[in-house]
């Protein structure tokens, strides 16, 4: 049967605009400007190359604007107005990127008063009715309009920057709508770049709600009559024609005559005398050289074949991933700009809008994003094209000079909209720091893409060529780019002689400021791509970039502490931690300092004579906890007390003493920094201050959160999964008895005593509480014997019990050991990957080691998305619910903590439980229910 033909056309105008801000300028042996050009030539070379035999293309073509003018600006003449003329040195650029696609031996088309857009509708429609199938090379959203089937013939799309495909499932994804209805949506909203007005104050949520509601845009307009009066009604009713306008001018012509014949579109090998002869007349020597080595010429191959779009992804080398280094000019930092008047800044921004990305990071006063200055911004729209905007700079002294700067407020002023704008991607490196620092500041940022989190979602547990398998800016650019970035201590110092970065002279701090800018466009460009072909844009586009604005603003709300009852708590714990001193010199017969190691293990294992005692490489005896418990369970009743005295001393010092530290003064409340890359398994973490590691059965830890209050007639509220891991693995291991307690509403642990024991007692319950959990984390027969306080054959005893009562756990765990030792990850149900290159270690303890983490991670990371998914989740559902006053203030393991008046529990209760339990769906479709507990109170400990 012969091959469907499959037409791919190239939105060649994007390219070109593309391209001209991906690099800095260039000029070709005659002086002409070609940075375009080049820019153009590499990124349709990269297409040609990344194209599949399987999926075509058979036949291409690009698609050029040939002028600025088309039926539109009849219909409407201020269509189009508002965009700025090309840059003057990107004019002379057009022919000659016309003459780059000859080069290739592509169709390139372009025709008078005709947009590209209609051009492209017009022969996409044309090869469809002719049963081809059709590939739009294109991010445009109006071109989304298209996607679809129509008799076996299907058009999508493919985004080369994100190296995705678009068909139906993404255009619902983004708009809440099918493709045949987006035009109804884009009426709604207008768009600011095309001029085209929309709806005031219509954004693209409501209008994608108000289109999927009533079916089409004038169905929506009809219904505003009987809406409930409201802004929205006398928007809808104020500016009908408007949006009617828009319609029109949105609605992509499919009519249009077609000067080359799809036939003439025929793709056969790109023939080389003529693209080398383009090459070597402009200067391109570097793809000179891979055209006439052969092996770098432009070919047909390719990995975005769209069944595999965002597949688990190939095997890949567990050791490392480091990347080729890419095809980018060296850092150069002498080409950054500083920035010192509104007219370059301004300027600045006009190019970013036209880019279409951005990368931006923030210089400070400080590493606390809730307390510090804002001491400029920095830009990059390509590589070593960035820009440093000081905006803080001269020092603390009002008598010392200060350099020339825009007004920080006139800078905000300039910049926001474009930080604003929904059509214009910013990429940050740990963007949440750098939101919160903009928040503070006004000025609101969306969307955001995040280099730190894209490098975790790759590479999580990775070690990377002896670089370090971290995520920091610094260690990726080695990595990745083979780039040392400067340092903060080269340019501020360090100790007592340290300057604040607002000292630093501009040059220096310019240097520094849009490096990191510079390395974080480079870092995007390196990995996003990777996403798509290693499997990791599910997890990142649906659980941990949207996640990034979500836990910025839970730091910003920050909780409430009680300052006075934090102070009573320190003060009974200081009694307590030197009666327990007294108590443990008594029974050692000598004075000593508790808190110092050598010293105890001197006593311990000298002076009361204790056995077992091991030195370590310092000539130290240990006295780590699982040492102090040994000698307790050996009956050694100093060990006991020399327990409780650290926990006592741990926690005063990291909490009722540090919380009390950690109070802004300006907000009067605490606010911890959570970590989105810093738990392997995908959990987030709490640093300054840590509050995920508060003691949770304790009395101790209860005193604790009693500390965490509401403000005044309101009431914390505590939402926690039930026993969220265990239901997990009863649906991932599909153990029907489990499955079964858990959809009843049994007790699991009672559940798994009679299956163990025979019986259900206190004894028999906690003994199968703590083998259900133990189990889970691939405990040993010596680590359960330990925790059980029997023997290790009568351990292994019981795991053996367990694993005939629920056979489906081990061969959950044989088969996630299997996996990893095969494929160097584990993952989780919605594609999260946790690398363990140490699993096949000769090392005992470090195989050992990696096994247990290998069985829990694809549980433990699979809990921790679906919570994330549910934080992401919550507002917009809250809001919907007419609550979106309601305060989301912290994530702990498996729970969520909200402020709220207490009128509003029982109807706030209902969308939170309903949000969290079903937070996995669709993706993913559990066998087994979330559980979801409840409670209130006017502190955190009275929620529980």
């Amino acid at each position: 049967m012969a091959e469907t033909p499959h037409l791919y056309l190239v939105d060649g105008s994007a390219y070109i605009f593309r391209a001209y801000h991906r690099l800095p300028p260039l000029t070709d042996p005659e002086g002409t400007p070609v940075g375009a050009v080049y820019g153009y030539t590499t990124m349709l070379w990269k297409l040609a190359d990344d194209l599949h035999k399987a999926d075509g293309p058979t036949h291409l073509a690009v698609i050029l604007d040939k002028s600025s003018r088309s039926f539109r600006n009849e219909i409407y003449d201020k269509y189009k107005a508002n965009r700025p003329p090309p840059p003057e040195d990107l004019v002379p650029q057009f022919p000659l990127i016309r003459d780059a696609t000859r080069a290739f031996s592509l169709p390139c088309i372009e025709e008078p008063d005709v947009e590209a857009d209609d051009m492209i509708a017009s022969y996409a429609r044309e090869a469809q009715r002719q049963g081809w199938n059709v590939t739009i090379v294109s991010s445009d959203k109006d071109l989304m309009q298209l996607v679809g089937e129509q008799d076996g013939a299907r058009i999508d799309m493919l985004d080369t920057m994100k190296n995705a495909r678009i068909y139906i499932e993404e255009v619902e994804e983004k708009f809440g709508v099918p493709p045949e209805k987006v035009g109804d949506v884009l009426a709604l909203m207008g768009d600011s770049v095309d001029n085209i007005p929309g709806i005031f104050g219509v954004g693209p949520k409501t209008a994608s709600r108000l289109i999927a509601e009533h079916g089409g845009l004038t169905a929506a307009l009809d219904a505003a009559e009987g809406m409930k009066k409201s802004k929205l009604k006398e928007r809808l009713l104020e500016y009908r024609a408007d949006a009617e306008l828009s319609r029109v001018l949105v609605t992509l012509r499919e009519d249009c005559g077609l000067p080359v014949s799809l036939d003439d579109m025929k793709l056969d090998q790109v023939p080389s005398e003529p693209l080398a002869a383009f090459l070597g007349k402009h200067g391109f020597s570097s793809l000179l050289k891979r055209l006439e080595a052969g092996n770098g010429s432009p070919s047909r191959t390719t990995d975005l074949d769209p069944a595999k779009r965002d597949t688990a992804g190939a095997p890949a080398n567990a050791a490392g991933n480091r990347q080729p280094l890419p095809d980018f000019p060296a850092v150069d930092r002498s080409t950054y700009e500083c920035v010192q008047t509104l007219d370059r800044l301004e300027a600045w921004a006009e190019r970013a809008q036209a880019a279409r990305l951005v990368a931006v990071d923030t210089e400070t006063s400080s590493l606390d994003c809730m307390q510090c200055d804002l001491v400029g911004i920095s830009l990059a729209l390509g590589a070593n094209d960035a820009c440093y905007i000081p905006l803080g700079h001269g020092g603390s002294d009002m008598f010392a000079e200060k350099p020339v700067q825009i007004d920080k407020a006139a800078a905000l002023k300039a910049l926001a909209p474009l930080l604003a704008n929904d059509a214009v991607l910013k990429v940050f490196h740990n963007g949440k720091y750098d939101l919160n620092v903009l928040a503070r500041n006004g000025v609101a940022v969306s969307p955001v893409d995040d280099t730190m989190i894209i490098s975790f979602d790759l590479d999580a547990g990775r070690q990377l060529d002896g670089i370090g398998g971290g995520h920091g800016m610094d260690e990726l650019a080695e990595r990745h780019l083979g780039h040392t970035c400067l340092t903060f201590k080269e340019l501020c110092g360090t100790g007592r002689k340290a300057i604040p970065f607002g000292e630093v002279p501009l040059d220096k701090a310019t240097e520094y400021a849009a490096e990191d800018a510079d390395v974080t466009w480079r870092l995007y460009q390196q990995l996003k791509p990777r996403l798509a072909t290693e499997g990791g844009t599910k997890i990142y586009e649906r659980v941990d970039r949207p996640l990034v604005p979500v836990v910025a603003q839970m730091e910003r709300h920050g909780i409430k502490v009680d300052r006075a009852r934090l102070a009573r708590l320190s003060e009974e714990f200081a009694g307590e931690t030197a009666r327990l001193e007294k108590e443990i010199h008594a029974i050692a017969g000598t004075e000593f300092t508790v808190g110092s190691p050598k010293q105890l293990g001197e006593v311990l294992f000298v002076t009361l004579g204790y056995k077992g005692g091991k030195k370590g490489k310092s000539g130290q005896y240990s006295t780590d906890q699982s040492v102090l418990e040994r000698l307790s369970g050996e009956g050694a009743p100093i060990a006991a007390k020399i327990l409780e005295w650290r926990q006592l001393a741990k926690l005063k010092s990291t909490y009722t003493d540090a919380l009390q530290e950690a109070i802004n003064p300006q907000t009067g409340r605490v606010h911890t920094s959570y970590s989105l890359v810093g738990a392997q398994t995908g959990r987030l973490s709490s640093t300054d201050p840590n509050l995920q590691n508060i003691p949770i059965r304790t009395e101790i830890g209860r005193q604790i959160r009693e500390a965490f209050v509401a403000e005044e007639g309101h009431v914390l509220l505590a939402a926690d999964y039930s026993q969220i891991e265990l239901r997990l693995a009863a649906h991932m291991a599909d153990v029907p008895s489990l499955k079964e307690a858990f959809a009843q509403g049994e007790d699991i642990h009672a559940r798994t005593a009679i299956e163990m024991f025979g019986e259900v007692n206190r004894d028999t319950r906690g003994r199968a509480k703590t083998i259900n959990f133990a189990i889970l984390y691939g405990i040993s027969r010596w680590g359960l014997g330990g925790r059980l306080g029997v023997e290790a054959d009568e351990a292994q005893a019981m795991i053996d019990t367990y694993f005939q009562r629920f056979p489906g756990i081990q061969k959950y765990i044989v088969r996630t050991l299997e996996e990893v030792r095969e494929r160097g990850y584990s993952e989780t149900l919605f594609g999260r990957k946790t690398w363990f290159p140490r699993i096949g270690s000769k090392n005992q303890a470090e195989r050992q080691g990696s096994e247990r983490a290998a069985i829990n991670a694809p549980i433990q990371g699979t809990s921790a998305d679906i919570i994330k998914r549910a934080m992401v989740r919550m507002m917009p559902a809250l809001q919907e619910a007419g609550l979106g006053h309601v305060r989301m203030l912290l994530q702990v393991h498996d729970e969520l903590v909200f402020e709220l008046p207490e009128a509003d529990v029982a109807a706030a209760s209902a969308v939170i439980e309903r949000v969290m339990a079903g937070a996995a769906e669709p993706a993913v479709s559990l066998d087994v229910p979330l559980g979801v507990d409840i409670g209130t109170g006017t502190s955190w400990g009275a929620a529980h």
